[in-house]
């Protein structure tokens, strides 16, 4: 099979686009448009401010950044000096972010200036974070560099020797949702390799398609999809730093973006978009979802309204993370998350690492180029991700005998009552076929008698109304009596992470403190 990403690194593989795009728009914003030439040579700056500082090849930066240029012109240059970027979840508090950065080992700091507050209130617990610069006019300490000055740098960029396979372009904490975050060690060769894959299987058209990425870039999916893949194959991208319906689709008609990215919580909101707000979303060409299950229900709501399709995808960030997606413009099965993406290899697995056969659910397991180096510092939780050279994502799934694979729900999420498996995401759908229903989640609770129990949490439409009996009772007539939710909740919104997926663990804390027991 073709290898074209071999021995690229991201560096490489950029310069050779902004030598073949020097005056294509890289990014577009409000703020106008910046060229392939204009990001190289800011991106080189960058590069130099890192190597004056002493930092290079293997030490980490960390990246504490909204959705914007200087996002991407940071993330480019602090790998052309041989660093490795270490983004930052934006939701974090002060010691979380403390963690992640002692954890990996940071040497330097990108922060943008409006996390000024955050910055002074961790940067003591992060021995050795010695280099930091603001991006912005208002720095949390003077001695701070501002961002004018980091694109003042003179002198000429650095140009390490990288091995694509064994330099660290990323490391990119998970969310510790079973614990302590976890770095996933990505190399320059698991993110170019992930972009080619993502080319084949999007059919993106150089020159032509822009991205609209309103998804957090520190997260996998919008760094890689949102902006690598663009950045590295001679497309655009618009980036959006909040999301806010009214205000994408107000950036999709202004920008002309013809690709979006969105978890379903985000195509959930947008359905209420009426009038020049919806006519904005009708531009697009087509949508991709992925970060969580699709439920079909919205899928139908959304495109029977925009006239634009979503095509459903997914993958972990130890992945890099896109392993799968429905083609575009071929046959789409909702329901699934579609094909293998070419270059990457899927299979279903059970607990002794076998093939069980075709339709039996098992964990969806991922072997390829893309797939991480490993957990940072962490040699037993890498060895136990791992049967062989496959990576064991967590999650439960199935796979057809054309190839399409399901995700029924993660292996930590499933229910267990009396005995017999209640998978959360098949309640999940059959909840959001009620007309009432806006958003839902089924999480388990400890049960005396039956183990667990499904509790479900739901949100409801605006001007509609239902009680816990009303969802009950239509429940039963879709659902097994063991699947049907014991207890209902009706909250004002469900709690979400900041890629907008659903963070069941925060339901799981309010059903504790309910219960007296947290």
């Amino acid at each position: 099979m073709p290898q074209p990403w071999k021995g690229l690194t991201i560096p490489q593989r950029f310069a050779d686009q902004a030598a073949a795009h020097p005056d294509l728009p890289a990014i577009v914003s409000d703020r106008g448009a910046t060229t392939y030439r204009q990001l190289h040579a800011q991106s080189d700056r960058v590069a130099a401010w890192v190597a004056s500082r002493g930092l290079g090849r293997g030490d980490k930066v960390g990246l504490y950044c909204i959705n914007s240029e200087a996002f991407a012109a940071a993330y480019l240059g602090i790998q052309k000096a041989g660093g490795t970027v270490v983004p930052v979840n934006l939701l974090l508090n002060p010691k979380e972010v403390a963690y992640i950065l002692a954890d990996a080992g940071a040497r330097g700091l990108v922060y943008f200036e409006g996390f000024g507050p955050a910055v002074e209130a961790f940067r003591g617990e992060v021995p050795g974070l010695d280099h930091v610069a603001c991006i912005g006019d208002s720095p949390a300490r003077p001695d701070d560099v501002r961002w004018a000055d980091v694109l003042a740098t003179g002198g000429e960029p650095p140009a390490p020797a990288l091995d694509p396979e064994e330099d660290l372009a990323a490391l990119i904490y998970t969310s510790g949702t079973t614990g302590r975050p976890k770095g996933a060690m990505l190399t320059h060769r698991n993110l170019v390799a992930n972009t080619f894959s993502v080319a084949e299987a999007l059919g993106g058209q150089p020159g032509e398609d822009r991205f609209l990425t309103v998804l957090p870039m520190f997260h996998a999916f919008a760094a890689t999809a949102g902006m690598l893949y663009p950045l590295l194959h001679g497309m655009s991208f618009v980036p959006v730093p909040k999301f806010d319906p009214e205000g994408v689709a107000r950036a999709i008609r202004k920008h002309q973006a013809t690709i979006f990215l969105g978890v379903p919580s985000m195509y959930a909101v947008m359905l209420r978009l009426e009038g020049e707000a919806a006519e904005g979303i009708r531009g697009l060409r087509y949508a991709v979802s992925g970060g969580a299950a699709m439920p079909v229900e919205i899928m139908r709501q959304f495109e029977a309204k925009f006239g634009v399709r979503i095509y459903e995808g997914d993958g972990p960030t130890e992945c890099s993370p896109v392993t799968c997606v429905n083609p575009i413009g071929g046959e789409r099965r909702p329901g699934t998350v579609g094909l293998a993406v070419p270059g990457v290899e899927m299979r279903i697995l059970d607990g002794e690492g076998r093939e069980p056969p075709v339709g039996e659910i098992g964990e969806i397991c991922v072997r390829g180029p893309n797939v991480m180096a490993g957990y940072w510092n962490q040699p037993e939780e890498t060895a136990a991700s791992f049967f062989g050279e496959w990576f064991r994502t967590g999650d439960l799934g199935t796979v057809d005998e054309d190839g399409y694979f399901s995700i029924v729900d993660r292996i930590k999420d499933m229910i267990i009552v009396n005995g017999m498996n209640v998978y959360p995401r098949m309640v999940e759908e059959v909840l959001y076929q009620h007309p009432a229903v806006r958003e839902a989640a089924v999480v388990g609770e400890p049960h005396p008698t039956h183990g667990e129990i499904p509790v479900a949490f739901i949100s409801l439409r605006e001007g509609q109304e239902a009680d816990s009996a009303a969802i009950r009772s239509f429940c039963l007539d879709h659902l097994g009596r063991h699947e049907v939710p014991r207890k209902v909740r009706i909250i004002p919104d469900l709690p979400k992470n900041a890629a907008g997926k659903i963070v069941k663990r925060e339901l799981r804390k309010q059903g504790e403190v309910e219960r007296g027991i947290a």
